[in-house]
């Protein structure tokens, strides 16, 4: 028997497996993707710019950088790019977060920022989304902010509750948390149209990612952006891989940022899936949360399990979350026909 053991903060936490395997050909409600696919010009800018050579070489950065700070608006030296939204919450935590340090956290949220926390042995606070609505609570976050804090780790809007916070409460909260690092997670800014970025140069302790892996259809390629003053993206580019983004995202996402009516038109459509979900419960008298995302919570009661399992076997995909809000379960809203079609198989089943 081996005496060699992980460190006590891998043994002690939960295994995280995500139900990725089998989705192809699919409908595919059930991770919050782009649901038709990148833009045409990311595949046809990829196919121009390949080459055996090109493979055989570390990735380079020098025209992906500027390409990506002029988009956003920002300096090069104000992000990094990142392999997707998860390396940036990894790089966070590892530039700013020692042993048992308190990082707080909001449940339910994404599962990574408890993830990351916990894999650098950091003390985690959950602050629980208030259960009659899902509504976000901003006096017990802001109760619970101290000196101690170290990071602040939220999403905006939320997964998987849809819920979104304004500017102004994003500004209660860093002034409260000084001393922390505070993560504002925009993965999903396309369909809320709230963000963080301009309060950069106000405040050295704010931190804004973005990814490629929703609206923009890129998600099998890895790549977002962790923004912060350039002070700080000094030091995060210290704790983090040199390469960690392939060429084929640095690449590909010069292509994506170059196509806006894309994105504008996949966001619209989106957005009046999501009002024709809203319809289809209300008219099935199924309770929903509030979403400012691409995506509704929805209680289905106890057989929520079951619903899953059985709208998998129609093809199609959603997101059993009823292991953390009882009786719920979260579906994409992608184009108005698969709304239409998820929705005539749900009722099918009821």
């Amino acid at each position: 028997m081996s005496n060699l053991a992980p460190r006590k903060a891998v043994r002690a936490m939960a295994p995280y497996s995500p139900p990725t395997d089998g989705r192809a050909g699919k409908l595919r409600l059930d991770f919050n993707e782009n649901t038709v696919g990148s833009s045409p010009r990311v595949i046809e800018y990829l196919k121009q710019q390949l080459s055996c050579e090109g493979l055989s070489i570390y990735p380079e950065y020098a025209e992906t950088k500027p390409a990506v700070a002029a988009f956003f608006g920002v300096g090069t030296d104000d992000f990094i790019l990142t392999n997707g939204t998860d390396e940036a919450i990894q790089v966070l935590v590892n530039t700013y977060v020692d042993d048992e340090q308190e990082v707080i956290v909001l449940h339910p949220a994404y599962a990574m920022y408890r993830f990351y926390a916990e894999v650098a042995a950091a003390q985690v606070r959950e602050i629980s989304y208030r259960q009659a609505d899902l509504g976000f609570p901003m006096e017990e976050l802001l109760d619970a902010l101290t000196p101690v804090t170290r990071a602040v780790l939220l999403a905006n809007p939320n997964n998987p509750t849809g819920t979104g916070i304004g500017v102004a409460e994003i500004e209660q909260i860093l002034k409260k948390a000084p001393g922390a690092a505070v993560l504002i997670d925009e993965a999903y800014y396309e369909f809320s149209g709230v963000t963080a970025l301009p309060l950069l140069p106000r405040y050295p302790n704010l931190f804004v990612s973005r990814t490629f892996s929703k609206v923009y259809g890129m998600a099998a390629l890895r790549i977002g952006c962790l923004f912060s003053q350039a002070q700080n993206v000094a030091y995060l580019h210290k704790a983090q891989s040199p390469y960690s983004v392939n060429m084929l995202a640095a690449i590909a996402v010069r292509a994506a940022i170059q196509d806006p009516d894309f994105v504008s038109s996949y966001v619209a459509e989106a957005l009046a899936a999501r009002d024709l979900l809203y319809s289809g419960f209300a008219r099935l008298g199924i309770e929903t949360f509030p979403s400012q995302a691409n995506f509704i919570l929805f209680r289905i009661g106890a057989r929520s399990i079951e619903i899953r399992d059985k709208l998998r076997e129609k093809g199609v995909l959603v997101r059993d979350r009823s292991y953390e809000i009882p009786g719920c379960i979260r579906v994409t809203a992608g184009t108005r026909a698969q709304a239409e079609r998820f929705l005539k198989e749900l009722e099918n089943l009821l």
